[in-house]
């Protein structure tokens, strides 16, 4: 075990170091992390125990390049300059510009797009919980035309990303959609992870022109319990298979805020990255 950790470790150092455009190759390339202030799952999610896990820890810990960082109940505080200099050894950065339960304000989209200024591992910036029942986003399509004319930050287009989960797919969201270049994909209950496969053509149908990336729970959110072991597995190998026939370009696991309770998801994932990470894609 000790020298898989450390292959992982090594691995993960020389992704991270190459520049933030580099040609994607390998399974890790595409691998991200989805990311919160330290804690701020621990009081409601039913976790077995509290996390103390930093954003860029757990990227480290996984062994992947790429990060999300989203806010989460008003947390962290800004101004975010010292996270984005955590995030510095970071191959990829997005940002959310609405952040859990669709919070968002003016001046925070403004102070997250400078950051891109200053940051320029950066790359785009991420909407989270962004729709709601009857399809309506948390900015409307005028607002969201307004915002993509702000994100070519130094002569570099900065891409939108959205959260759309599974129970969503039937939502009357095309409008919103035009406006985002890539769709997060999120099964909220492990039980409609059977329906995976079939979703993602349901995905295809809705968002045939945006990249895709297959959001992936470390911890059954929706149930407030573990994910199956069985299911994260399926998960894993889904992924690996479609990255490799085109159909998603990246994967992304949820959350830093449970990779270090000692859940077997989080360690069959680590060493699942540790084990394919290095294969090209």
């Amino acid at each position: 075990m000790t020298s898989v950790v450390a292959a992982a470790t090594a691995s993960s150092a020389a992704v991270a170091a190459r520049p933030a455009n580099a040609t994607e190759q390998t399974v890790r390339d595409k691998l991200w992390i989805w990311t919160h202030a330290a804690g701020a799952h621990n009081k409601e999610w039913n976790l077995p125990r509290p996390s103390r896990m930093t954003p860029a820890e757990g990227a480290f810990y996984l062994g992947v390049p790429n990060l999300l960082m989203i806010r989460y109940q008003s947390e962290p505080a800004m101004p975010f300059d010292s996270y984005a200099i955590s995030f510095r050894p970071l191959k990829r950065v997005v940002w959310s510009l609405t952040g859990a339960s669709a919070e968002t304000s003016e001046e925070e989209r403004t102070h997250v797009l400078d950051l891109a200024r200053r940051f320029p591992n950066i790359v785009g910036f991420v909407m989270d919980d962004f729709f709601q029942g009857d399809g309506r986003g948390a900015l409307a399509p005028e607002q969201l035309r307004e915002l993509r004319s702000q994100l070519t930050v130094d002569s570099v287009k900065r891409d939108l990303y959205v959260v759309l989960y599974q129970h969503q797919l039937d939502l009357p969201i095309q409008s919103h959609l035009d406006y985002c270049d890539k769709v997060t994909f999120w099964t909220w209950k492990s039980e409609d992870l059977d329906a995976l496969e079939g979703n993602l053509d349901r995905l295809e149908r809705v968002a045939p022109k945006q990249g895709k990336l297959l959001g992936c729970y470390l911890w059954d959110y929706g149930n407030r319990a573990p994910m199956p072991l069985d299911l994260m597995k399926k998960q894993c190998a889904l992924g690996r298979a479609w990255m490799r026939e085109g159909r998603i370009e990246g994967m992304i696991f949820l959350a830093s805020n449970v990779c270090d309770i000692e859940l077997e998801t989080v360690e069959f994932t680590r060493d699942w990255i540790a084990s394919v990470g290095d294969e090209t894609v």
